[in-house]
């Protein structure tokens, strides 16, 4: 019910904020036309701060339905905020509700998520605590070897090109609303099925991400390229904000996440590893890709995936 309430107020938001905004432009009109244009300006300013979760009433909506982000996005509630936002000056801006980290945003204290900055904190960090059993794509990139590597190396230079890492694969992998956490020396990344640019492509998306990252890791780093390795699956998870307070990680817990990751300590480096599942949504997107039967950690029985050889040479 309480969903049902939430999305029918945002999603007439936007003509309740143009009703306030003409009226205050036609009183203050009839006594200065700058008048005007400043009030109906610090108006929209000041309604956007409120609706932006800067208020106690929505916190104490969200904490109805803990749902709201995961079933606002595929039910369409967030419409109405995200053609207002659309409207707000300027880019960068949050991928899912569309307000602007730039230019009025940056003036309303509008900031990036940590999980990924091209969404905002209220979308993702401002979401309470709890998960839920939803779909949710996995892909695991892993420094292959990373222990014998580093003992090659200054811990400088580890650092230098650890940090270096990080920073390239959040820039690609958050190109496609992915949520990226970095966990020693591997990248977690989370496609949500619910997001309107992802959907069906998921499985697709997420290989197209894996080919990109290791390209772009051969370009950058031609003469010593990292030796990465990528594992992906799909499947039912627990997804939300784990912890408690302010202190949150949004996150998947699971065994998706878990045979994701057997599935990278598999892939050689260059090689993308796509569990079964994976393939069979993007076949069509993999048709060089090579069937194996692998014996992972913690499966009693033999995993079937495909493999996909990317162009360097794997290790």
């Amino acid at each position: 019910m309480t969903i049902k309430v939430i999305g029918f107020v945002m999603g007439h938001m936007g003509w309740v904020i143009l009703g306030v905004l003409a009226s205050v432009g036609i009183i203050a009109g009839r006594t200065s036309i700058t008048l005007a244009v400043v009030l109906m300006v610090a108006c929209w300013m000041a309604m956007t701060r409120f609706v932006h979760n800067s208020n106690p009433l929505t916190p104490w909506l969200r904490g109805q339905d803990d749902q709201i982000t995961f079933r606002g996005c595929r039910d369409g509630v967030f419409a109405g905020p995200r053609r207002m936002y659309r409207w707000m000056p300027s880019d960068p801006r949050c991928r899912f509700c569309l307000v602007p980290f730039g230019g009025v945003g940056k003036l309303l204290g509008i900031t990036p998520s940590r999980k990924n900055p091209d969404f905002c904190t209220d979308c993702i960090e401002g979401a309470p605590v709890g998960t839920y059993e939803k779909e949710v794509g996995v892909l695991f990139a892993d420094i292959r070897g990373f222990t014998e590597w580093s003992e090659k190396r200054s811990p400088a230079e580890v650092t230098d090109r650890l940090t270096r890492f990080y920073a390239l694969a959040s820039r690609v992998l958050t190109r496609d609303d992915a949520f990226v956490e970095f966990i020693g020396d591997q990248v977690m990344a989370l496609y949500l099925p619910d997001f309107p640019s992802l959907r069906q492509r998921t499985s697709e998306v997420m290989i197209s991400a894996a080919m990109r990252l290791l390209s772009t890791i051969d370009r950058q780093q031609a003469e010593d390229v990292l030796p990465v390795g990528v594992g992906i699956h799909i499947g039912v998870a627990s997804v939300g904000n784990v912890g408690q307070g302010k202190t949150k990680n949004f996150t998947a817990i699971g065994d998706v996440v878990n045979t994701a990751a057997r599935l990278q300590t598999s892939a050689l480096a260059g090689q993308i590893v796509v569990s079964s599942e994976i393939y069979a949504r993007a076949a069509g997107h993999c048709p060089e890709a090579e069937a194996v039967s692998l014996s992972l950690k913690g499966k009693s029985e033999p995993v079937r995936a495909h493999v996909i050889q990317t162009n360097r040479r794997a290790a």
